[in-house]
């Protein structure tokens, strides 16, 4: 059954963003197309999914934009690997929201518990691999390669290491815990709580790794000829035009964000169905 959505829940969606866009800019956390990427995203989530979802997208906003800014001076060194820097564009806004975004328009024409589930599951992803980044690359320990264990440089595109795996699995679990607290106060169900869990976990953990084998293996990586270093960007931060080394040209990292959470969402799906077929 095809539902009609809301107009004034779709005009509180817009407000929420609005006001959360506005402190994001005001703290360097967004840029301006950032904050129409924001206003998109999160008028839709908010105004078609409901308070349900979009306080995942608040808990992810404000979470990586705090883990950003943690300790910003001893990660300084390594923001010209990274195609972006702290502050989200259009581009990255949709990539981390995009795939949510798309499946709460879903639930206009399809009313079923397992694209909750998959939403979250989408957040979880983007969340772990944000948390995995911004917290691994202050590990003691050099990061090894996931395809190979080949150690590589701190910031290195598929580089992963213990402080950056446990943080990856925290930042599934937090969006895993927020999840299940609505989805209890939503559908008063113990299983659809289990089924949002255990979706975050294994869908959270799943994109964010994902995301780490892209990044060894497809991802389109820069090489710098004037600072002779390694880099996401086409444009090095020293203004000096890059050559592609390997990967493909066209997976950049928001490509690879969006694929991440493309495989969030279906495995937390798969692992949803899974529990409620079980539990009910």
């Amino acid at each position: 059954m095809v539902s009609s959505p809301n107009p004034l829940e779709l005009l509180i969606g817009l407000l929420l963003s609005a006001a959360i866009a506005a402190v994001g800019y005001r703290r360097e956390s967004l840029t301006l197309s950032g904050v129409v990427g924001a206003l998109i995203t999160g008028t839709v989530i908010f105004g078609l999914g409901g308070w349900e979802w979009g306080i995942l997208l608040v808990a992810f906003f404000l979470s990586s934009s705090f883990l950003s800014h943690y300790r910003e001076q001893d990660k300084a060194g390594l923001a010209e690997k990274f195609a972006k820097g702290h502050r989200r564009d259009l581009g990255q806004a949709l990539a981390n929201a995009g795939v949510g975004t798309i499946l709460a328009v879903a639930s206009l024409l399809w009313d079923d518990p397992i694209l909750f589930v998959a939403y979250v599951g989408a957040m979880a992803a983007v969340n772990a691999d944000t948390w995995a980044t911004e917290i691994g690359v202050l590990s003691d320990r050099a990061p090894r390669l996931i395809t190979t264990g080949r150690r590589v440089d701190v910031g290195a595109s598929g580089g992963v290491t213990p402080l950056g795996l446990g943080a990856s699995a925290s930042g599934a679990g937090f969006i895993g815990l927020l999840g299940a607290g609505a989805g209890v106060l939503v559908d008063r169900s113990a299983s659809a709580a289990i089924a949002v869990l255990a979706g975050a976990l294994v869908g959270g953990l799943a994109g964010s790794l994902f995301d780490s084998l892209l990044g060894a293996t497809v991802q389109a990586i820069y090489w710098c000829d004037v600072c002779g270093k390694e880099t996401e960007q086409k444009v090095h931060r020293c203004g000096t035009v890059t050559h592609r080394v390997r990967g493909q040209a066209w997976l950049g990292n928001d490509a690879v964000n969006l694929l991440a959470s493309v495989v969030g969402a279906a495995v937390a799906g798969l692992c949803g169905w899974g529990v409620f077929g079980i539990l009910r």
